[in-house]
């Protein structure tokens, strides 16, 4: 496997929820990403995968399992981690529904 191909596995897919999409009017964009990724490697990702664009700031938070119940079973989510990402340059078109 190549390093392009390793890069682009580690930002796994958007989270869009009504806090991430109030932070896209700033410039910041979040994304689900691998839980071994460094901020190095996610800032090579990400200007791989959107050119044109440059990371100005990268802010990651471990997310911690939760407890979930549906009825009388109960469990938990799963361990992630996210990134939000500052940028510059132009909006990215998945997030501003252009």
């Amino acid at each position: 496997m190549s390093s392009r191909e390793q890069y682009y596995k580690l930002i796994k897919r958007p989270i869009v929820t009504e806090k991430a999409m109030a932070l896209t009017a700033e410039n910041q964009y979040t994304f689900e990403v691998d839980i071994n990724a460094n901020k190095i490697e996610l800032t090579k990702a990400f200007e791989l995968i959107y050119p044109d664009r440059k990371v100005v700031k990268i802010q990651t938070v471990k997310m911690y399992p939760q407890e979930k119940r549906v009825g009388r079973r109960s469990g938990h989510t799963s361990v992630g981690k996210k990134a939000i990402f500052t940028i510059q340059g132009e909006p990215i078109e998945v997030f501003t529904g252009a």
